[in-house]
């Protein structure tokens, strides 16, 4: 399952409508968590805009950096290019450079599911185990 930004703040904020289902989820997994950090980025900006402590969103990231029962991929230029590539070929979407890197990712891993509310990943093909 991919952890994508959305999911990850259901799961570390305990006001959002999707908090015990993103728990549940995370907790009882029983396949691979992969993000990257590029999703990291992601969610320490909307941590902060929701009015998130920034040491509890710096700490968090920090800590699923160093979970290891998470694959952390670490963005390099190849698959930022690749990831540009794919908003290109897509200009009627509204995909984030951050879900274009989730979706090669997930193709690439062969994982169907995404801990996400965001509409685009089944705009991809993908499975959203979140609903808004």
């Amino acid at each position: 399952m991919l952890l994508d930004t959305s999911g990850l703040l259901c799961f570390i904020h305990r006001d959002e409508p999707q908090h015990q289902t993103a728990v549940g989820l995370i907790s009882n997994s029983k396949t691979v968590l992969l993000t990257h950090n590029y999703v990291l980025a992601e969610l320490i900006a909307l941590a902060l805009i929701r009015r998130f402590p920034r040491h509890t969103a710096l700490m968090y990231t920090l800590e699923l950096i160093e979970n290891p029962n998470i694959e952390m991929v670490w963005v390099d230029e190849p698959l930022h290019r690749e990831a540009m590539d794919l908003l290109l070929a897509r200009q009627d979407k509204t995909y984030s450079l951050c879900d274009a890197v989730s979706f090669i990712l997930m193709r690439k891993k062969g994982i169907r599911e995404a801990l996400t509310t965001d509409k685009h990943f089944e705009q991809e093909g993908f499975i959203r185990l979140l609903q808004p």
